[in-house]
């Protein structure tokens, strides 16, 4: 899968899971999924917690699953 195929849409995090897992509810129709943090947000220990607005990318086959790739700013 290349980058031109991914989804992007943007959510708010409604639950922590452990492993670094999250339930998201999407904005554009209300779906919950579950994502995970990308590499990068691992690596630089970017805390997300409830209620933060992300970024998730997803695969077009898959769309129960994403990855976050970005926390916005409050």
């Amino acid at each position: 899968m290349s980058k031109e195929d991914v989804i992007e849409v943007e959510g708010v995090v409604t639950e922590v899971l452990p492993g670094t897992m999250f339930k998201v509810k999407l904005n554009n129709g209300g779906h919950v999924i579950t994502a995970y943090l990308c590499g990068k947000m691992r690596q630089r220990t970017i805390k997300v917690c409830v209620g933060d607005s992300v970024k998730v990318e997803m695969s077009p086959y898959d769309l129960n699953k994403g990855r976050i790739t970005y926390r916005n700013r409050i």
